[in-house]
Parts: C-alpha cells; sequence; structure tokens
C-alpha cells in the first residue's frame, strides 16, 4: 500500500470550533496517526454521536458516520459486526459518552470489541452553552452556571477499567504528538480501547484552562518503573488496581499516558466467530446477500442504492 501523507487525511470543510478550542489538537493528532498507521481511507470509519467534537467526521478523509446523542458506541458497534476487518475510531465528549450515552460506553468494555474511543473532556457541555458535564466535579463552577455543581464527577478512567476495556490512556489535546502516540497504539490494539482526551474549553470552562493544565499534567511513561501492561492472566488484578490508583490523582499533579492494557483478552468479534460459524473476517455479515426460500432479497449493491441519498460527498485536499 503506497504511503499517505498527513494532508491526505484532510478536507475542505470549515471548521466553527472557536478559536483554540482543544478538538483542534485532538484532529491534528488523528490525522497524524492516521498517516503514520497508513490507514486505507475506505476500510477506516470515524463515527461520532452529537456535540463540538462530534463533527470530526466531517474533517477526516476518511468514511464518517454522524449519529445520534449519546448513540455513536451503538453504531459503531454495528458497523464493526458488520464488517470486523473495519477500523472503527468513535469520537464523542464526556457529555455523549458518559451522560446520555455511558449504557452503551460500559457494554463496550463488557464486550472488548476491536473499536477504539477518544473522549473529548472538557467537563462541559461546550454545544449547549456550558452546563457541567458528568466529569465536572462537585462543588465547582464555570463560568455559565449560575450555582456550583451539585453531582459528583464521572472518573473516565476508573469507569472504563471497572467496564472491562483492555486499552485506557489519558492524553491531553495541546500535547499532539503525544497523544499522537497514544492513538497510534490504542488503534493498533486488539479489543477495546479507551482515551480520556483532556482539553480546554475556551469559552465556556474557566476553571481547567491550558494555564491549569500547563503546571499539572505529568507523563506516566517517563517513570521507569511504570509497567501497565498485563503479560500473564495473574498480573491483570494486580495492574487494574495500580492504574485505578493512579486514576484517583487529580490536584497539584495529574497523570496522561497509558494506564492499563490487556493483550490477552479475546475481542467479541472473536468470541462471535467461535460461535457462530457463517460469522467469520473472510465473508463478514455486509458482503452477505440475505436469502428467503433459496432467492436473494437484497444484497450490498441494493443496500449501496438504499442509503445513497444519505451519503454526503465532500470536496477533499
Amino acid at each position: 500500500m503506497a504511503s499517505r501523507g498527513v494532508a491526505s487525511y484532510r478536507t475542505e470543510v470549515w471548521s466553527d470550533w472557536c478559536p483554540g478550542c482543544g478538538d483542534f489538537g485532538i484532529l491534528a493528532a488523528m490525522q497524524k496517526a492516521f498517516a503514520e498507521l497508513n490507514l486505507d481511507p475506505a476500510t477506516t470509519v470515524v463515527v461520532s454521536g452529537i456535540g463540538c467534537s462530534s463533527k470530526t467526521p466531517h474533517f477526516l478523509n476518511v468514511n464518517g458516520v454522524h449519529t445520534l446523542h449519546g448513540r455513536g458506541i451503538a453504531f459503531a458497534t454495528g458497523i464493526k459486526l458488520a464488517n470486523p476487518n473495519l477500523t472503527v475510531v468513535i469520537n464523542g465528549g464526556d457529555g455523549d459518552l458518559l451522560g446520555i450515552g455511558v449504557a452503551h460506553f460500559v457494554a463496550l468494555g463488557r464486550r472488548n470489541l476491536d473499536v477504539t474511543v477518544i473522549i473529548h473532556n472538557n467537563q462541559v457541555y461546550g454545544l449547549t452553552k456550558g452546563q457541567a458535564s458528568p466529569t465536572l466535579r462537585k462543588g465547582e463552577q464555570v463560568k455559565s452556571l449560575p450555582v456550583p455543581n451539585l453531582q459528583d464527577a464521572v472518573n473516565p478512567i476508573a469507569l472504563a477499567i471497572a467496564s472491562g476495556y483492555t486499552f485506557v490512556a489519558r492524553a491531553y489535546s495541546l500535547w499532539v504528538d503525544h497523544l499522537k502516540e497514544i492513538l497510534k497504539a490504542a488503534i493498533s490494539h486488539k479489543g477495546s480501547a479507551v482515551i480520556d482526551v483532556l482539553q480546554p474549553c475556551i469559552t465556556y470552562n474557566d476553571i481547567y484552562t491550558a494555564e491549569f493544565y500547563k503546571d499539572r499534567l505529568y507523563k506516566l511513561e517517563d517513570d521507569p518503573e511504570w509497567d501497565p501492561v498485563v503479560r500473564d492472566p495473574g498480573e491483570e488484578e494486580e495492574k487494574k488496581a495500580t492504574a485505578l490508583k493512579k486514576a484517583e490523582e487529580w490536584g497539584t499533579r495529574i497523570p496522561v499516558g497509558v494506564f492499563y492494557v490487556n493483550p490477552l483478552k479475546d475481542t467479541y468479534e472473536d468470541r462471535l466467530a467461535k460461535r457462530n460459524p457463517a460469522y467469520s473476517r473472510e465473508n463478514p455479515p455486509a458482503f452477505q446477500s440475505i436469502y428467503s426460500e433459496g432467492s436473494s432479497l437484497v444484497g450490498p449493491e441494493e443496500f449501496r442504492k438504499l442509503f445513497d441519498r444519505f451519503i454526503v460527498k465532500v470536496s477533499r485536499r
């Protein structure tokens, strides 16, 4: 396969994110990661829900599916199971994925489906004018709240580990190259991967600013003794416990990097193939026709014609 440059993954769709938004860093890291992995745009799918972050598929020259609020993971699950040969990456905000979509988030970890989830975590609902999201801590009051937040926060790292994700990491949107390397590792991992990406919301979050993170973030990998990888089944619980302890750090020091990796677990697709002989990577459901009494009712070409009116064609660089 011919090598592709970063520019080949860009579109000319204009971005209306606020100047200084962390989403620009996440998008740049994705484009770099896709280029360095040399992903085939024809077999790569970026799925999103609703929110500022969920506009991401419009800016990437791969297959994109912009879906419903909180349902990005559900759509991505169907896409991956229909064709397990696809590379599937899900983008969503902390409200989208950990609020209305949290049941799907937990279910994905339980299944260990081979997809990657990117949480754009800015602690607010940016698209709907800065309400507290599930990751804003109790007692904190960002500029758009009339009173401090009443609810305890969800810890994305702890929830992911408890749910069964086999690759769990945190990154920072303004450290683009560091995020890019974590993205490459997450996409290459076989199993459910999640990256909690901390990002400033320049418009509505006046607590978790670039200045706030600048003085507090540190990289886990800078510790030569840090090892998040499970290499033997007997290490699993110990590695999880260590990762959970690190996930609780928040204050004067906040860790970013890879918290937990377990490459020993089989994926949901592999388990499904063992149970159902008709399910295989060689002949996935997406390429199978539907038959009734020996006659084909609908196949891939008919599906393509049926959904052609929903496909948005954008100009490319």
